[in-house]
């Protein structure tokens, strides 16, 4: 399960890259139990909630 995961993570982060050039790849470092975290600090960078930051992820085809 956790590859899928991981996978389904690093399409999804190329294209937060694209969208949002003020992001790194260590900003979008995906570690199992560190999702909140990342989370609030990429919220913080954006200037978006979590559930905003949740949305836009979820929203990502």
């Amino acid at each position: 399960m956790e590859n899928i995961v991981v996978g389904f993570w690093n399409e999804r982060k190329e294209i937060l890259k694209q969208k949002f050039p003020g992001i790194s790849d260590n900003d979008l470092q995906f570690n199992d139990g560190k999702e909140k975290e990342m989370m609030e600090m990429l919220g913080y960078k954006l200037g978006k909630s979590e559930d905003e930051l949740r949305k836009i992820v979820n929203d990502i085809k």
